[in-house]
């Protein structure tokens, strides 16, 4: 039987740790292990033959870091190399019949655009290259794992899925908060996956089987895929130089029987496992009753970090992005201000939207290239989900690929040629589609027809594999004022759909109104009346009072409002009518504060007007970004908001760092950044370095794979107080004992606090590090104290 075949129906069972069994053998801090495919083949191949042996059902080939950024010369005998190896091992084992031989996908080390350098097309053909070469030799799955950000994972299962029809399986790393590094939850992580079809899911890696029992959980109420579950053998730890894990295999066991008492399907190890901990899972498992994955029901909309769920309670869609009717914003697009757009989406994020709806559609434009830019820079001032709003195939497509988690895609209907359009591209991408009952007849004048063409509309999707669960029917609000029964047709339709078809609902409530006096009167009674007859989304003018007024009482009164927390949290102490600032008019503290680059420099030469720049810094721009760096660690903040942040101070230093020209400005301090010697990963320092500029210091960043004695030699030439090392592998930690060791000996005086993926408390200080600073925003807290504690001494 094949993997897939197998897969949800029995247990199966994983490989485990690697790295640090070929560190026990003899790989050097910082050495690559998938050299070790050319240089010490008999060893790649005996960790192989013994996991398969110990019961291991899935061994990964060692190709985990192979990618042309690293191996630029020589991948494909790499990856080659790799597969041959663990097929070979599958041969020596005798499990050619029931074992299989997975090429492991690692992350790049790079974070994509916008947040990093990486284009996201690049990076799906680093991926699929490698997939290539391992096509050439055969494999029987793609386990794309270790993931830390799901746009990354994203590309990776984009890339596989465009290169073969092998199955695709994908375990990502939360922190102890069950974040990824980019923001997501494993619920936002469980609806991009499932969109995009993969064949498994699950965690790996970071945290021990402890610390992640609360995190699978979450994955399955969420998931009806089959999850796989790879820990590590507890928290690195580290001890004369060397790497290691002190949970036993008992201990290991221990902690799995209860997460195999969940609804799982794969169980297996990462880093300090052994094939002794996976026989012991194996055996474990013999008295364990299997739980399949259960369907659930869930119709969820996604960003990169906030899941929106249709259907607990209703949800507001936001409609300023939006021509239709907006001279303003019509001159907007045709300027391309796109700060003006930005403001828009910002502003009903304020008043409270919970989606924002994108439409660019216009005649002078080019539409596809339009919604491309404006999606991508609204997903990095606002952690809203998306709806894209578009009749353009070419638009469709185009954003669909390149968005950052699941969509809301606007629209589909019940013509034969555009379901023929739209399915396959959500079929391929994922999304949650608004679909219109309307067919090639026009739009229905009765509710019985609205429905049926509703029937077909779910029965078209169910080819493409796609769930009704995704689809939401709009219930089609045509204006009173030409047809007075229209408002009744259409409630009866929301009515319907939730009773007889148990589906989603939506709206352009204000389209009830046009023509009338007051509209705004008939939209927030009409609102109401939706919402008790079922309706799922309204999309709506946040902005508009009486439509909140409306969408919070009603919630309030159906005891959809717990205790009344959103009631009073709008109401109280506040007046009844919100002044939203202009763009234009937007202060410094508040350009910083929401990332608009632009508006930040426009603001700061406002400023300087009337006041200095140091003042500036002091009352605006080091408060907004003490500000943003609150929000960041108690998590309404996430990583891409705070890097535009960062950004948008960047761009109001420039500023007042023209105006300052001749005088003498005084930096904070000096501070040294770099990754380790053996380690290429450098998303987390880069992200400390902006930070750290914008709080005043001077960065001496030294890059990745640095070596020791480069870091000491340049602390002693400039005399440096304060050291920050980054570490993403467990397999690089001793280099930064070792950097630590050296400095402590030539330049006792520094201090040196570190960070990355693999970091703890513990670990930082089993190698002697002063400080471990989880994040950016903890790494600035400890240079201020360093500093200020050594002003305060001279």
């Amino acid at each position: 039987m094949s993997f897939k075949e197998r897969l949800g129906k029995e247990w199966l069972f994983w490989d485990g740790g690697f790295g640090s069994i070929l560190q026990e053998w003899g790989l050097k801090a910082g050495e690559k292990p998938e050299y070790w495919n050319l240089q010490h083949p008999e060893k790649i191949l005996r960790i192989n033959r013994e996991y398969f042996e110990a019961g291991s059902d899935v061994v990964n080939a060692n190709t985990f870091g192979a990618n042309a950024l690293r191996f630029p010369d020589n991948l494909k005998e790499i990856v080659q190399s790799a597969v041959r190896l663990a097929k070979k091992a599958r041969k020596e084992a005798h499990r050619e019949e029931d074992g299989y031989i997975a090429l492991d996908l690692g992350p790049t080390g790079k974070l994509l655009e916008p947040l990093g350098d990486l284009p996201f097309e690049k990076a799906v053909n680093l991926y699929k290259e490698v997939i290539g070469y391992a096509l050439e030799i055969g494999v029987d799955l793609i386990l794309i794992e270790t993931m830390t950000d799901a746009y990354e994972a994203k590309a990776a299962v984009l890339a596989a899925k465009e290169s073969c029809d092998l199955p695709v399986c994908v375990t990502v790393t939360f922190d102890e908060k069950g974040k990824l590094l980019t923001g997501g939850t494993p619920e936002s992580v469980v609806a991009l996956l499932e969109g995009l079809k993969v064949d498994a899911i699950g965690v790996n890696c970071s945290l021990g089987p402890k610390q992640m029992i609360p995190f699978i959980k979450r994955m399955i109420n969420s998931s009806s895929l089959p999850i796989i579950v790879n820990p590590n053998a507890g928290l690195p730890k580290s001890k004369d130089g060397h790497n290691y894990y002190d949970m036993t295999s008992e201990e290991f066991v221990g902690y799995m029987s209860e997460i195999a008492d969940l609804e799982v399907a794969v169980l297996g190890g990462c880093c300090g496992t052994t094939p002794e901990y996976i026989k012991g899972l194996v055996d474990m498992c013999k008295t364990k009753p299997f739980h399949p994955p259960v369907k659930k029901h869930h119709s969820v909309v996604t960003s990169f970090s906030q899941s929106v769920e249709i259907g607990k309670k209703p949800v507001i869609i936001g409609e300023r992005i939006n021509p239709t009717g907006k001279k303003k914003f019509k001159e907007a697009l045709k300027n391309h201000d796109i700060n003006y757009i930005l403001s828009q989406g910002l502003q009903q994020e304020d008043a409270g939207a919970h989606i924002l709806d994108v439409n660019v559609g216009l005649p002078e434009i080019n539409e596809a290239d339009t919604l491309v830019e404006v999606m991508s820079q609204l997903q990095s001032v606002t952690a809203l989900p998306l709806q894209i709003d578009t009749g353009d195939f070419e638009a469709m497509e185009r954003s669909l690929r390149l968005y950052n988690g699941k969509a809301m895609l606007n629209s589909v209907n019940g013509k034969q040629e555009i379901m023929d359009h739209v399915f396959p591209i959500v079929a391929k991408y994922g999304a949650v589609v608004v679909a219109l009952p309307l067919d090639e007849s026009g739009i229905p004048e009765i509710s019985e027809k609205r429905i049926e063409i509703a029937k077909k509309i779910y029965k078209e999707a169910e080819k493409y594999g796609i769930s009704k669960d995704d689809i939401v029917i709009d219930g089609l609000a045509m204006t009173v004022s030409s047809d007075s029964s229209s408002a009744l047709v259409t409630l009866e339709t929301l009515r319907r759909i939730r009773d007889e078809l148990q589906g989603h609902s939506i709206l352009g409530v204000s389209n009830i109104s046009f023509g009338l006096p007051q509209r705004k009167i008939i939209n927030s009674h009409f609102l109401t009346m939706a919402m008790h007859d079922g309706l799922s989304c309204a999309i709506i003018n946040p902005n508009a009072q009486d439509m909140m007024n409306s969408y919070r009482a009603y919630n309030a009164l159906t005891n959809q409002d717990e205790n009344f927390n959103e009631y009073i949290s709008a109401y109280a102490d506040v007046k009844t009518e919100t002044v939203k600032k202009a763009v234009s008019e937007m202060s410094l503290f508040d350009s910083v504060k929401r990332g608009l680059e632009k508006n930040a420099a426009a603001a700061t030469k406002e400023g300087l007007k009337e006041r200095d720049g140091l003042t500036l810094i002091n009352e605006e721009l080091i408060p907004a970004l003490d500000e943003v760096g609150k929000g960041f660690e108690n998590g309404s903040i996430f990583l891409p908001q705070l890097l535009m942040s960062a950004e948008a101070a960047k761009a109001a230093f420039a500023v007042i760092k023209e105006s300052m020209k001749g005088v003498e400005t005084e930096s904070k301090g000096k501070i040294i950044l770099a990754t380790v010697k053996g380690d290429v990963h450098d998303i987390g320092k880069n992200i400390v370095k902006v930070m750290l500029e914008n709080y005043g210091y001077d960065i001496i960043d030294l890059g990745k794979d640095v070596a020791p004695e480069v870091i000491v030699d340049t602390a002693i030439k400039n005399d440096v107080r304060l050291v920050g090392l980054s570490a993403l592998m467990t397999t690089t930690v001793v280099n930064m004992e070792e950097t630590i060791r050296q400095l402590r000996e030539k330049k006792p005086d520094t201090l040196v606090c570190v960070g990355g993926a693999v970091m703890t408390q513990d670990y930082a200080d089993q190698i002697g590090a002063d400080a471990y600073c989880k994040d950016a925003m903890e790494t600035v807290h400890y240079a201020d104290s360093v500093f200020i504690k050594n002003e305060g001494e001279k």
